[in-house]
């Protein structure tokens, strides 16, 4: 390879890790929203959310059609191929927060429209800080190359199943309780799955920073509770 070529091709690496920490801030700020305007019962941010998702959807295709096109003409090799390949997973697990935070804000417009339920309302927003927290440190590892940071947001995985748990049986005593809640729970509850499962998202990539930068799997077995419903 011609020095330019080696340049440009560095580059073109740099750039598909730029579009995916992009990518990064824009589904941070999705889930971020999502949980406010289920916590302030916020129906203006909740449409935002719905028509923002499509930003993500365009971005992610951007993105696979930007490694694919390096992967065909450059065929990267060793830790080249990860860094493509580990871009082109990540986005594709960051378009799928997006659609989570979507169905947030979706079941969110809805919830205004009910009577308030601040105490179940809590335990959502205290999920959703956690698993807006879980992502931004994955991010922040894969932004850094840092392996610690990302092995340490992968072994928390059952935090997060654990506040599942907790809203799920919190939901159903409050609609054994009174029938008229059953509707409102029913949302909540879908809410709670949709944090989730970017909770997951968030632990798988992790995982895949961790081949990324190591080019090995983790053996051990993801860190994580069964929960109450599918």
């Amino acid at each position: 390879m011609t020095e330019h070529t080696v340049k440009s091709y560095g580059e073109e690496l740099n750039h598909l890790t730029a579009e995916v920490t992009r990518m990064g801030g824009m589904a941070e700020a999705q889930v971020a929203d999502a949980i406010d305007c289920i916590a302030r019962r916020d129906a203006p941010l909740a449409q935002q959310v719905v028509a923002r998702d499509e930003r993500l959807d365009i971005l992610q295709a951007e993105i696979e059609r930007k490694a694919f096109r390096l992967i065909a003409l450059r065929q990267p090799m060793a830790v080249d191929l990860r860094h493509a390949v580990a871009a082109l997973k990540i986005s594709m697990s960051l378009e799928r927060c997006g659609d989570m935070a979507k169905n947030i804000g979706k079941r969110a417009l809805i919830l205004t429209e009910a009577d308030p339920m601040t105490a179940l309302t809590r335990s959502i927003e205290r999920m959703g800080k956690l698993v807006q927290g879980r992502l931004k440190d994955v991010l922040d590892a894969y932004t850094a190359s840092d392996l610690q940071r990302a092995i340490g947001v992968w072994g928390r995985d059952e935090e997060v199943d654990e506040h599942y748990n907790a809203i799920f049986r919190e939901l159903l005593t409050y609609m054994m309780g009174d029938p008229r809640t059953i509707n409102p729970c029913a949302h909540l509850l879908f809410v709670a799955k949709n944090l989730e499962r970017i909770g997951d998202h968030a632990t798988n990539i992790a995982e895949i920073i961790h081949f990324e930068l190591t080019g090995e799997e983790i053996i051990s077995q993801r860190p994580k509770l069964d929960t109450l419903s599918n």
